[in-house]
């Protein structure tokens, strides 16, 4: 099977010559017909490898943060914000970045963000104080930006049978979970063995790799657009520093109260730059975000269940690997062994619902897999200070695992069915950044129910936990307990969207 050039209605650009990269798909021109040869898989793999690399590097380096504050001397405020930094450029820019490959070129922006996610992780492998890695980091994040709704792009135009798709979209939605699960493990090991910086640097020849494999595999498509005056900059402003002052707002919550001017501040600016945006959109010639696209029921409601989801989903990882740290006294290394049961349901999970997709449509899904992780979720609520990992632990994050496992890749597949390939990127954009958003806001927001329960437990600060012996522990897994136990009425709150995806008619369904 062979890799086919993706269509976009806006053709080619009438303002210059056509070049090779114009012909169209059944062209005799030997050259183009060469880069076509390329099998299917090899867009997959390559697809793929780059979810997982970006999505990898949201969870390996908090591994990592204790060796990077004894080298550098960072603050406790650096320490988040190096984290924080990718989180706030990687959600901002997100809508942007997916938009992008639609205008100028799914190649060609795949490769700028291929390069840049490389050449930051690079240059914050050097880095030699919190200015220099901080900055890094929030390159990092633009690149994965740019980079994590190409990916999905990518799959959808070059795999237009649905069977095919939904098996692309399997292991597509199975490598990208298990890089989000694997992150700890693997920078355990890296901290561990060489240092904290190669948790960066790891990023470096997997990311050359990439880009010599798409420049070989992948089809240069005409852009829609060929200068930066074409695109809609009024909107792309607007939604891009909204974004970003929303997912600032939430962020800062972790560390001060929510009536605090600190948080409410950016929340509201960054509200009345969304409502702009909007404004903007209905008036712009060519909008960045065409609104009619909401329209598209599947497409709506699979970003109110990535939201949802998100928000329960993205807490689960953070408080587990805290469970095991804090509360179980777990090195980096065991915590993220620990998850590797979970990822392994994750993985078959994807498989699964891949498979179940053809059949059932993605609707049925998207209720069972939110249900399956919210049992988890209730039954790690359960667990206490006192038990062990095997006999508490081990078997509710399994069916959590499994729930993500069953849920993203029709999350994808009704975020995208029947869209336009020239809004492909657009629909893996919305989705990327619903769920990306959604994990911000639940883990502030659940971050401090865990805080509050904790503090009112020891009559005073959550911070002084630690120093409080058994009741202190006991404490912090009764908070631990109540942000899950929130986070699993969240997850399945999903499953009530999740009944607005239209259901797949049967003649369509594979039998």
């Amino acid at each position: 099977m062979t890799a086919t050039t993706p269509r976009t209605s806006g053709g080619t650009d009438r303002s210059r010559p056509p070049s090779p990269r114009d012909v169209p798909p059944r062209t005799t021109d030997g050259s183009a017909r060469a880069r076509r040869q390329v099998p299917h898989w090899a867009v997959l793999v390559i697809a793929a490898a780059a979810q997982f690399m970006v999505i990898l590097d949201v969870s390996i380096v908090n591994v990592a943060l204790p060796s990077m504050r004894t080298d550098l001397g960072l603050s406790t405020a650096g320490l988040q914000w190096v984290v924080n930094a990718y989180a706030l450029a990687f959600a901002g820019l997100l809508l942007l970045g997916g938009r992008a490959g639609d205008l100028f070129g799914r190649k060609r922006v795949f490769l700028v963000g291929v390069g840049l996610f490389s050449l930051a992780s690079l240059v914050g492998g050097f880095a030699q104080d919190e200015a220099w890695l901080v900055a890094a980091r929030a390159a990092q994040g633009v690149g994965g930006a740019v980079l994590a709704p190409a990916t999905l792009s990518l799959l959808t135009t070059t795999y237009t049978e649905p069977a095919e798709r939904a098996r692309a979209l399997g292991v597509w939605g199975a490598v990208g979970g298990a890089g989000g699960a694997m992150g700890g493990l693997v920078g355990g090991v890296l901290t561990d063995l060489l240092s904290w910086r190669w948790v960066l640097f790891v990023n470096v020849p997997l990311g050359v790799l990439l880009a010599v494999g798409a420049a070989w595999a992948l089809v240069g498509s005409a852009p829609l657009v060929t200068r930066l005056r074409d695109l809609d900059v009024p909107g792309s402003l607007a939604v891009t520093l909204g974004l970003t002052s929303v997912v600032y707002g939430v962020v800062g919550a972790e560390t001060r109260p929510w009536t605090s001017a600190a948080v409410l501040v950016p929340l509201l600016v960054g509200l009345v730059l969304l409502v702009l945006f909007v404004l903007v959109e209905r008036r712009a010639p060519r909008p960045l975000v065409p609104l009619a696209i909401f329209r598209r029921r599947a497409l709506s409601a699979a970003n109110g269940v990535a939201l949802t989801v998100g928000m329960g989903m993205f807490s689960f990882w953070f408080f587990m690997s805290l469970v095991l740290q804090r509360v179980h006294g777990f090195d980096a290394l065991q915590a993220g062994l620990a998850f590797l049961p979970a990822s392994a349901l994750l993985v078959a999970g994807s498989q699964v619902s891949s498979r179940l997709s053809q059949r059932l449509g993605p609707r049925p899904l998207l209720v069972t897999g939110p249900l399956v992780s919210a049992s988890g979720l209730l039954w790690l609520s359960t667990a206490s200070a006192t038990g062990t990992y095997v006999g508490e632990l081990l078997l509710p994050t399994m069916v959590a695992g499994l729930g993500i496992g069953l849920t993203m890749v029709p999350i994808a597949a009704a975020a995208t069915a029947g869209v336009p390939g020239e809004q492909a990127g657009l629909a893996s954009g919305l989705v990327n950044t619903s769920r990306q958003v959604g994990g911000a806001i639940g883990l502030a927001v659940l971050s401090t129910v865990a805080a509050s329960r904790t503090a009112g437990l020891l009559g005073g600060d959550a911070d002084g936990a630690d120093a409080a012996g058994s009741a202190g522990l006991a404490a912090l897994s009764a908070g631990y307990d109540r942000g899950l136990l929130v986070g699993a009425g969240i997850v399945a709150a999903g499953a009530l969207v999740a009944l607005l995806v239209p259901a797949q008619p049967r003649a369509a369904r594979r039998t």
